[in-house]
């Protein structure tokens, strides 16, 4: 399918956003229970997996494994800083951008044929 460059991608953000409020969404809410703050963060990711698994699936159609995890990471980071920034209040630092962008630069060499 000629979207299937596309599709995949897309998917893969939409799964993060629920992947990071599953992992760090709860961070807000520490005088929660722990055990509450594990069963809620399950119903999230059940949602996550709903989009990475036809994600990955669609995407190894154009694209490698390798390729597909390169791409995951830095769909990670750019959702975790959005993240980071406006749910948590916690804005990255210099060293934060120093090492994402060496993360971005180590996906952009999987690419490389």
């Amino acid at each position: 399918m000629p979207y299937d460059r596309l599709i995949a991608p897309l998917l893969l953000v939409f799964s993060n956003v629920f992947m990071t409020f599953a992992w760090y969404g709860h961070l807000k809410y520490r005088e929660t229970a722990l055990a509450k703050v594990i069963l809620v963060s399950w119903g999230i990711a059940f949602f996550e997996y709903l989009l990475m698994v036809p994600a990955n699936r669609i995407g190894s159609t154009v694209y490698s494994a390798p390729q597909l995890k390169g791409m995951q990471e830095v769909i990670t980071l750019l959702v975790f800083v959005g993240f980071s920034t406006w749910y948590l209040g916690q804005p990255l630092k210099w060293n934060h951008w120093a090492g994402f962008a060496l993360i971005a630069v180590a996906a952009w060499l999987i690419f490389l044929e």
